[in-house]
Formats: structure tokens, sequence, C-alpha cells
């Protein structure tokens, strides 16, 4: 390739790889808020909470994120709802994962002792207090690791949304590949593009399993 080439190329996987990352943090954002709710209402003293949760982490965890993001884009303008490629694609990534993050929380939640709820409990303190001092500063090191995976794995599922029309790293390359060919050069490229994106995150997330180890062995 020429210069040219190599410059056309570059940009247009560096507009892709933006996109790709604007997705991501839009879309974890949205699954954490909703994972943090999800969660809580499974733990609540309450059964229609508790089944309404377990049912929404059902139903997102057994269907397939690609169907879903269909579903939001192709199948609600028939019932006058219309949403722009870029809501559908957070939105319908954002719930997915919200179903899968809200079980890691709940885990990590149940994972705080019982004798820290009946100290808490016994000492009067406001549940929302509790909450917020005690039991999530607890929690966290359980926490952190799994979202740290389930953030490399939506960076990854993003290439779903060039199925939306979305201009993404994947429809770069396939873009790419329409208009130069060599689809063996273009999509190692997009492969190493992705690799280059999630690498520091997999860093990220296996330091801080190493500090969390550490911290609960110290614990013990």
């Amino acid at each position: 390739m020429n210069t040219e080439t190599i410059a056309f190329v570059a940009s247009m996987l560096a507009k892709g790889a933006l996109v790709t990352l604007e997705i991501t943090a839009m879309a974890s954002a949205l699954a954490l808020v909703l994972a943090f709710v999800v969660a809580l209402c499974r733990l609540s003293p309450w059964p229609p909470l508790r089944w309404a949760a377990t049912f929404y982490i059902e139903l997102l965890r057994g269907t397939s994120a690609m169907v879903q993001l269909f579903y939001l884009f192709f199948i609600l303008p028939l019932f006058g709802i219309r949403l722009d490629p870029m809501t559908t694609a957070v939105l319908g990534l954002g719930l997915t994962f919200s179903a899968y993050t809200a079980e890691i929380v709940r885990s990590a939640l149940v994972n705080v002792g019982a004798g820290q709820r009946d100290a808490l409990r016994a000492l009067d303190f406001p549940p929302l207090i509790a909450f917020r001092r005690i039991i999530l500063p607890q929690a966290l090191p359980f926490m952190l690791p799994p979202l740290g995976n389930q953030l490399v794995e939506l960076l990854k599922t993003t290439s779903l949304v060039s199925l939306i029309t979305l201009s993404d790293l994947t429809f770069s390359g396939s873009q790419l590949v329409t208009t130069l060919g060599n689809q063996t050069l273009i999509w190692s490229l997009v492969l190493v593009c992705y690799f280059i994106l999630a690498w520091p995150l997999t860093l990220l997330v296996r330091r801080y399993e190493q500090r969390s180890t550490a911290w609960r062995q110290a614990g013990k």
C-alpha cells in the first residue's frame, strides 16, 4: 500500500476505534447503574421485587445480545418507537450486560459476613449509610475483578453494533475490505486494534485481582 492508502486505513480504523470506545464507556456505565438496582432488588425482603429482578436477569441472560439489538433497532419502529443506532447500541449492550453484572454485584454483597449485618442492625444504622459506608467498601474487593472482566467482554461484544449500521471498528474494517480488498491484511489489522484496546483493561484487571487476593489473604 502507498502512503495515502495507509493514511486512509489508519484514519478509518481510528474513527471506528473511537466509536467502539464511546459505546463501551456509555454501555458499561448504564450496565453498572442497572446492575446495582437489580442486585438490590434481588436482595430485597419483598418477594415481588425479587421475582421481577430474577425475571429481568434470566430473560436478558437467556437471549442473544445480537437479537436484542435487532429487536430494538428493527422491531420497535413497528410500534412507533425509533431509536438512533448509537442509542440502540448503548441501550442494547447496557441491558444485556447489566443482567450479568447484577449477579456479580449481588454475590459480592452477599459475601459480606452476616455478622456485619447483624452488628449494623444492632447499632441501628440507617440502611443507606450502612450500605454506603460499611457494606459496599467490603464488597468492592470481591466485585471489581469480575466487573473488569465484564468490561473487557463488553468491549469485544461491541462488534455486534456493526450490524445496525454503526461505524465502529468492525464496520470500518468491513468498509475497508469492500473498498480496498485484501481481506487478510484488513481483518488482521482490526484484530490487532481490538487487542490494543482490550490489553490495557486486561492488565488492570489482572493487577487488581492480585491485589484483591493479597488483601483477602491478609484479612484472614
